[in-house]
């Protein structure tokens, strides 16, 4: 492969159709789920993720994560407001820059305007990428990187202009500020080319350049991990002690259900293509690479929406013969399809991923059991005022001596922000970077423990009574409905001794 561009210079080469990029059908499917987004983004409350990023204190890396998202939260919060609304703009600005990046994607491979469109919607709607659009999360970042990453690929190989390679490189290296998921991405087109071809990219030097750019950009995480003893290694272990028997049973079918059940036929048509098209010889690999994805997703139990990235390519590439597929034949009929499939996705994917329905009535719905990202919204000024009212039950002599212990980082992060803290004991939990945050006094007599740690509290505590349960009153069923509150007395040893018990990852 070499560095030249012999699609600008070839009016016969392949990658010399690309048809204009579609501003209309694009940016009518950007501005529409920014504007969704927007209205949306103060419903129901902080998610437990964004409560918890908010509430860490600036550091180099954490212990379950990279800087970059926690950062990001803080700033907004700082610099805009301490509300969910101003903590999501980068989210809704991560997913807007995503469309785009779809789009750009299906007009890379021949896509025609009718294509971008329905890449553009088709994805901009879907299932997740409305939940990563709407919350501030780690995932919010990769609904960005990881297509933009797979489009300069995409352009190596099928422009046959090896430079691309580099701003890939540059940009895998800035990702591991956010997660060290990108690996997965890495791993995955790696194998897919060494499988599929086209493996005269590997005698080219502008590919290692670029990965010897990544590790080089990358190299100050990788030596803080490193001299952590790779806590994100721990931490994808605990999250597969936890999920794992749920992903490797859910990993495969949970794909109908990253961009939505309707745009399946969408994405299947893609993976055929990419096998079938001769003009598409080039990208085959991405075939494999989605399949190593999946199964890197299964292998590690961590996360479900792992593929998501990968999919969404396929998902761009599927929408060109599906256009092709709308003009061949009765035309009429199959547009009519192919936009009612679309609409159905819309309509279904908004309802389940985002606040839509009243506060009254999501518990009595199957949203909460498909989407738990909904749930970890609801009730956090309810669950904060339940427990201040324990901390207002105990004498000033028991308050003195207090500590509120919150079994998760969610529970600590709501009693952070809607506290106030000036009105709380010190506020505690063992919760993955929190259990290093927290600063533990030696005095304490009295803690006010929440959730399931109750549990860990009656072993180390000299007594440990329930005096009250969470309940967010809208029957909304979530992590902390109906978990205990319990006042503990007297820890056995100490409380440096007893603290150690709580400390946990997931």
């Amino acid at each position: 492969m070499t560095s030249a561009a012999p699609a600008d210079t070839d009016p016969h080469h392949p990658a010399a159709t690309r048809p204009p990029f579609a501003r209309l059908p694009a940016w009518s499917a950007v501005l529409t789920v920014a504007v969704l987004l927007t209205v949306l983004s103060s419903r129901y409350g902080f998610h437990r993720d964004e409560l918890y990023f908010r509430m860490l204190t600036p550091a180099w890396n954490y212990l379950d994560q990279p800087p970059l998202t926690p950062w990001l939260v803080r700033t907004m919060t700082s610099l805009v407001a301490d509300e969910a609304w101003a903590v999501r703009i980068p989210a809704t600005l991560f997913l807007a820059g995503s469309v785009l990046v779809i789009a750009a994607i299906t007009r890379e491979v021949g896509g025609s305007a009718a294509a971008q469109m329905i890449s553009a919607w088709g994805y901009a709607f879907g299932a997740l990428p409305l939940t990563m659009g709407h919350v501030m999360l780690t995932a919010s970042v990769d609904l960005l990187v990881w297509p933009l990453v797979a489009l300069f690929v995409i352009r190596a190989l099928r422009r046959e202009d090896a430079r691309w390679w580099i701003p890939a490189g540059v940009l895998i290296g800035l990702s591991t500020y956010n997660k060290l998921l990108i690996a997965y991405l890495v791993i995955a087109l790696l194998m897919g080319l060494a499988a599929w071809g086209p493996r005269r990219v590997f005698r080219s030097p502008w590919p290692w350049s670029a990965a010897g750019l990544a590790v080089l950009i990358a190299l100050p995480n990788l030596i803080y991990q490193a001299t952590h003893d790779w806590p994100q290694l721990a931490m994808g272990a605990a999250l597969s002690g936890n999920n794992g028997s749920d992903v490797r049973v859910q990993a495969v079918p949970f794909l109908a259900l990253l961009i939505g059940p309707p745009m399946v036929p969408i994405w299947v048509a893609g993976l055929v293509a990419l096998a079938r098209r001769p003009d598409w010889r080039p990208l085959r690999s991405l075939v494999v690479a989605l399949l190593v994805v999946v199964a890197l997703t299964v292998i590690g139990g961590a996360q479900v929406y792992y593929p998501l990235g990968l999919l969404a390519v396929v998902f761009a590439i599927g929408a060109v013969p599906t256009a092709d597929w709308i003009h061949r034949g009765r035309g009429r009929v199959r547009r009519v399809l192919v936009t009612t499939a679309v609409a159905l996705d819309v309509v279904v994917c908004s309802v389940i991923s985002l606040p839509v329905l009243p506060l009254s009535v999501v518990g009595s719905t199957p949203v909460l059991d498909i989407n738990q990202t909904v749930g970890d919204q609801i009730g956090w000024p309810t669950y904060v005022a339940q427990i201040r009212s324990v901390i207002d039950s105990l004498s000033p002599a028991d308050r003195a001596g207090a500590v509120i212990i919150a079994t998760n980082y969610g529970e600590a992060g709501a009693l952070d922000r809607f506290g106030p803290a000036s009105a709380l004991p010190p506020i505690l939990s063992g919760h993955n970077a929190l259990a290093d945050q927290s600063a533990v006094p030696a005095s304490v007599t009295v803690a006010v423990v929440v959730g399931e740690q109750v549990r860990t509290a009656g072993t180390v505590f000299e007594s440990c009574r329930t005096v009250a349960v969470l309940d967010n009153g809208v029957d909304a069923d979530n992590e902390e409905q109906d978990q205990p509150i319990a006042l503990c007395r007297n820890p056995i040893g100490g409380f440096p001794a007893a603290w150690r018990e709580f400390r946990h990852l997931d």
